[in-house]
């Protein structure tokens, strides 16, 4: 056989997500409990099909005018203009002045994806920065995009099990001016640990006097404290500041729609006349990268947020899925301390959103693993919304366990 081209190519290292994933799959013992990938879970560990969801479904697929055609390659604009109004809120200045849009994008990552290249091809930008840590995603997109360097600012205090403030705001202090800064909007991913907003009024100072750029990244608006308009008060917060930005929004958890990729890319500009110019090289941008965006999601939420009684019943939804989210952390840290658990565990309930940063090591992790069958990433990040009433006792005595006895 004739030699392949192909074997200079040498293999990639592994997800460690979609590995371990796959590896508590294969599992067949009966009560291991996987921790591991971002999804919402019923109180059964089965995936939860909003109930709105579902019905406006069943509309779009009852509606003889429902076709499957092409989207226009930014989108559907009912979308992306319902989109936006929620992330800046529909009495926004910047869109009074309508000097505000959205493109639709491929889910969150895409619109990380499509900003990051806007950004380095347009703007020269050269430097990005992101939290230590992240969602491991931000790096590969920016560095796809063409950046020249990405650099981490501090942000988890492993000893305060919390936002490390003062590392932080040095860390930006020091960034080269016209940086873009990745800044989670909400339910920060992986530690849970969300600035408060006298803290973002720092980081919003220290960003102004830099001159940095913000790329927020919105994926858990509604999801996070159950509450759209205080999922965003950061984004707007810094919108009423005077600052430009872009922010990705992702309707993956919000909506539950995991595979449907429904994403939207918000820029905020401080000249309207600009807008024209950006539509057009994005949509170059887009062309190049995937031609148009799919439209079975998108109409979904599109439905829902143009339709105020779908819209109540959606806010219904995200309200059950963040409330129950709430009621496990609770159980969890009161299952750790009533065990004597070494250590504190305040943070368990002070953080928000999916997923927790335990403040396990490795080491704990592994043991969790291998002896308890409990599956959680090497960070010691578990996702909040797979505990359940039924398997929150044997996770809080595993992790006891492992925190008594590794001490690595």
């Amino acid at each position: 056989m004739a030699a392949s081209v192909f074997s200079v190519v040498q293999p990639g290292p592994p997800i460690e997500a979609f590995a371990l994933n796959k590896e508590c799959v294969d599992d067949p013992f009966e009560k291991k409990v996987n921790l591991i990938i971002g999804a919402y879970r019923t109180e059964e560990s089965q995936p939860w099909v909003l109930p709105v969801v579902r019905k406006t479904e069943i509309m779009l697929a009852n509606n003889e005018k429902t076709n499957h055609e092409y989207l226009p390659i930014l989108g559907s604009a009912p979308f992306s203009t319902a989109a936006t109004a929620m992330l800046l809120g529909k009495d926004s200045k910047a869109l009074k002045e309508k000097r505000a849009f959205g493109v639709q994008t491929l889910s969150g990552t895409g619109a990380l994806s499509v900003g990051s290249r806007f950004l380095v091809q347009h703007l020269g930008a050269k430097h990005f920065y992101y939290s230590d840590p992240t969602w491991e995603n931000h790096r590969l997109v920016f560095q796809h995009a063409g950046f020249e360097k990405g650099f981490a600012y501090r942000y988890w205090h492993a000893g305060k099990r919390g936002i490390d403030m003062e590392g932080l705001l040095e860390d930006l202090s020091k960034a080269e001016p016209n940086s873009v800064i990745i800044l989670h909007s909400c339910a920060h991913n992986p530690t849970g640990c969300d600035p408060t907003l006298e803290q973002w009024v720092q980081i919003a100072a220290v960003m102004k006097e830099k001159k940095l750029f913000p790329f927020f990244d919105s994926a858990y608006q509604g999801f996070a404290s159950g509450d759209l308009d205080e999922d965003a008060k950061a984004v707007r917060y810094f919108i009423d500041q005077g600052f430009e930005l872009l922010c990705a929004q992702s309707f993956a958890k919000n909506f539950g729609l995991y595979s449907q990729r429904v994403g939207n890319l918000t820029f905020v500009t401080n000249d309207p006349s600009t807008i024209p110019s950006v539509l057009s090289q994005v949509t170059i941008i887009v062309r190049g990268l995937y031609s148009n965006p799919p439209s079975h999601g998108s109409s979904i939420v599109s439905t829902v947020l143009n339709d105020p009684e779908l819209f109540q019943e959606w806010q219904g939804c995200i309200k059950t899925m963040s409330d129950r989210i709430k009621k496990m952390r609770a159980g969890l840290k009161e299952r750790l301390v009533k065990l004597q658990t070494p250590g504190s565990w305040e943070h368990i309930t002070s953080q928000i959103g999916m997923f927790s940063y335990t403040g396990l090591t490795p080491a704990q992790v592994q043991y969790l693993k291998t002896k308890h069958h409990v599956y959680a990433l090497k960070s010691g990040r578990i996702n909040m919304a797979a505990v359940t009433t039924k398997n929150l006792d044997y996770v809080a005595s595993s992790i006891h366990d492992a925190v008594v006895n590794v001490n690595e």
